[in-house]
């Protein structure tokens, strides 16, 4: 993974949410077309045609921090494949980020007698805010899948909440069952647990079905979605959603 830390007087502008999963829209520019400065890439869909458009990405702030006027951006790379991760993997000081938002609505729910998180390497900024936020006295798991434990990095969390990371090992997510298996073998403790599980579609229908039909968990009790899905860029991704096999809840 590569963190980017952007900032500048634009954050200004930047309002947060009041919650742990705030999410961004990158907004890419088409190479070698010319925009008007300054570039508004909602205006410009009334004065350009579509292929110059930018295209946008979704991902997860992995921290705000609003006095500095900077956000930190966590990506995963894949090699040359795809279009955030090259680009931030090739990332110098001085270079420009356009993103619009935040968007969110997770935050760990205050009530709640023990904390339950899960999800891969998408998953992991929203997770690892969720977990700094938590009083020091909190209680619960932790499951962050990621490919090996080279991947591991520092996350800050209350003592009494356990992480586990568990490794694909070079398995793509439609071979592995490591995370799901982590979670359905764990522990479970009494009480009620506030539940914050997400990542990669398939993955989270599988969850789905672990902790609604098998654990007897209510809705409201859930957070649940999909980031990403295997094989997907996020255009048809997104367009997915409307479909049956793009629903989860």
């Amino acid at each position: 993974m590569v963190r980017i830390v952007a900032g500048g007087p634009a954050l200004a502008e930047f309002t947060a949410k009041d919650a742990t999963d705030m999410y961004v829209k990158i907004h890419f520019l088409v190479p070698g077309v010319e925009y008007a400065e300054p570039v508004d890439v909602f205006a410009l869909r009334e004065s350009m045609p579509r292929e110059h458009w930018p295209m946008t990405r979704t991902y997860t702030l992995r921290w705000v921090d609003l006095a500095a006027q900077e956000v930190a951006i966590d990506f995963v790379i894949h090699g040359d494949s795809g279009l955030a991760g090259p680009w931030a993997n090739a990332a110098a000081p001085g270079d420009r980020i356009i993103f619009s938002g935040p968007g969110g609505a997770y935050k760990p729910n205050a009530d709640a007698d023990w904390y339950l998180f899960a999800g891969d390497e998408s998953a992991l900024p929203a997770i690892a805010s969720s977990l700094a936020s938590l009083p020091e006295d909190a209680n619960g798991h932790a499951y962050i899948e990621v490919d090996t434990a080279a991947d591991i990095q520092p996350v800050a969390k209350p003592s009494g909440v356990e992480l586990t990371w568990v490794f694909r090992e070079g398995a793509t997510p439609d071979q592995c069952t490591a995370l799901l298996d982590a979670v359905a073998n764990g522990p479970w403790p009494a009480g009620t647990v506030d539940a914050f599980v997400h990542g990669e579609r398939e993955y989270m229908k599988a969850l789905r079905d672990l902790l609604f039909k098998q654990r007897g968990l209510d809705r409201s009790q859930v957070s649940l979605s999909g980031y990403w899905a295997y094989g997907r860029t996020e255009d048809y991704f997104q367009a997915e959603k409307k479909q049956p096999i793009g629903k989860i809840l």
